[in-house]
């Protein structure tokens, strides 16, 4: 087994020990930054360098592997290489790193953060984890840490699940053997993917080194109900350490999302999850508050000069609103700076698309930064919205999308969010095949969610940020 369920969220062991060593090296930098300054004539910290005062050291590990997370460091070095990895390091270190532990500095106790610890624990942490990183990439081949599987069934639904898995293989953690079909069955994949129909199930997982067996067969029931089915074959291998597991699972566990193509109302009932709680709703809603509050009194100069540069640029309201719907289908007014003509819309509602004629240069540069987002700090406020959630969709394109694709209406079994699970996992959505896509990550997270889940999001929409991904 290659991964594990933290609060019912999968994470790949291989990131999460990855991590957890970067964390220790965190703080080992953090403490030979404090020799540094011992050594430059401050013996006031040779005490802290006897009995470790643990708290920064704590703080400064948390705080870059936060910003570590938060660029996607770890994707990027499997997908886009070394050069990728270092500057992703850099930026998440030098400047979200640095940037974070300064305002700390300001908001904590005086001398917990010791002059000049900031500047060399970076420093130090910068080129301890790159060397980490460089190491790992070498000695470690992530293709012996991936778990085989092979996938019983070579028909439509093996060949959309191996679609599915394709642009995602080099960062999952698992290794696609191949695809082995039923008597029943005709063969849509791949050839070159199909293997034989083994004698003995139980011999063919030892010798091939099998850790799973993923079932997705077409006309399943039928077959389930057939002699043909390997039943007997597939609990000997679950006795011996090789377990099943249907398609739909299998890619909620390694994709993020659910595919609603395979999706059955019973699967939903029976499954492990859509469970909510008063004591989660109640901390999740204590929580909104808190930070929506705590990003007011930060950001309300940024929303001042977008305010000003909107009104300036181009007649109309400096802010638009829209009726969206939210928790249980209810409707509400969601707010944003204007970034379109003030006639953008005369024709109706449109789905946005990219390099839009209607969004004003003002408006091109709040999208991209995210600036027009601001006022929906509002609707956090009211209650109507949290920090993460489902995007909230117009009833325009709800009752049209609702007609169109199954399960669409069970995204509003939870709050909409100003980031999601989606946002992350997919790209900009302006079409019907678009919001069919996003759909299948906004059930992940109505199944899943959990404050870790949510700080997860959170962390990660920095790279969105930052990167502009996304923007339309």
């Amino acid at each position: 087994m290659s991964y594990i369920r933290l609060n019912k969220h999968y994470v790949h062991l291989p990131y999460l020990f990855l991590g957890i060593a970067e964390a220790m090296l965190l703080m080992l930098s953090a403490w030979l930054a404090l020799s540094v300054i011992a050594s430059t004539n401050q013996p006031e910290f040779q005490a802290e360098l006897t009995n470790p005062y643990w708290p920064p050291l704590v703080v400064f590990s948390l705080v870059l592997s936060c910003c570590t997370l938060s660029m996607g460091v770890y994707l990027a070095m499997v997908r886009e290489g070394f050069r990728s990895m270092v500057l992703r390091t850099v930026v998440s270190f030098f400047f979200l790193g640095s940037l974070s532990l300064y305002l700390l500095e300001l908001l904590l106790p005086q001398d917990f953060l010791p002059k000049g610890f900031i500047f060399w624990a970076v420093i130090l942490s910068s080129l301890m984890v790159v060397l980490a990183r460089v190491i790992f990439m070498l000695v470690v081949d992530t293709a012996k840490l991936k778990r085989r599987v092979v996938i019983y069934g070579a028909g439509s639904r093996a060949k959309k699940l191996l679609e599915d898995l394709s642009p995602e293989i080099d960062v999952l953690g698992v290794d696609v053997v191949g695809c082995i079909p039923n008597a029943n069955e005709n063969i849509k994949v791949d050839e070159r993917t199909v293997l034989p129909l083994p004698n003995d199930w139980l011999d063919f997982v030892k010798r091939s080194q099998i850790s799973e067996i993923v079932v997705s067969p077409d006309e399943r029931r039928r077959v389930q109900g057939d002699a043909a089915f390997p039943l007997n074959d597939f609990l000997d291998c679950k006795l011996a350490g090789v377990p099943s597991c249907d398609a739909l699972s299998f890619c909620e566990r390694e994709l993020g999302k659910i595919d609603i193509t395979l999706l059955q109302p019973s699967w939903m009932l029976y499954s492990d999850g859509f469970k909510y709680s008063k004591r989660r709703l109640m901390a999740k809603r204590f929580f909104d508050l808190i930070l929506a509050s705590a990003f007011f009194t930060v950001l309300w100069p940024f929303m001042l000069l977008t305010a000003i540069a909107v009104k300036l640029e181009s007649p109309g309201p400096i802010l638009y609103h829209q009726v969206r719907v939210g928790l249980s289908g209810r409707h509400f007014r969601i707010y944003k700076f204007r970034s379109m003509r003030q006639d953008a819309e005369k024709n109706g509602a449109v789905w946005a698309q990219k390099n839009d004629a209607r969004v004003t240069k003002v408006g091109a540069f709040i999208r991209n930064t995210r600036l027009d987002e601001l006022p929906q700090l509002y609707n956090v406020l009211a209650g109507s919205m949290s920090f993460v959630g489902p995007r909230p969709e117009r009833p325009e394109f709800v009752t049209d999308l609702s007609q169109q694709i199954p399960f669409y209406d069970t995204r509003h079994k939870v709050k909409p969010g100003l980031m999601g699970w989606a946002q992350l996992k997919y790209p900009y959505g302006a079409s019907v095949e678009d919001a069919k896509n996003k759909l299948q990550y906004d059930l992940y997270y109505t199944k899943n969610h959990s404050f870790l889940m949510d700080m997860l999001i959170m962390i990660q929409t920095v790279e969105i940020i930052l990167l502009g991904k996304g923007v339309h």
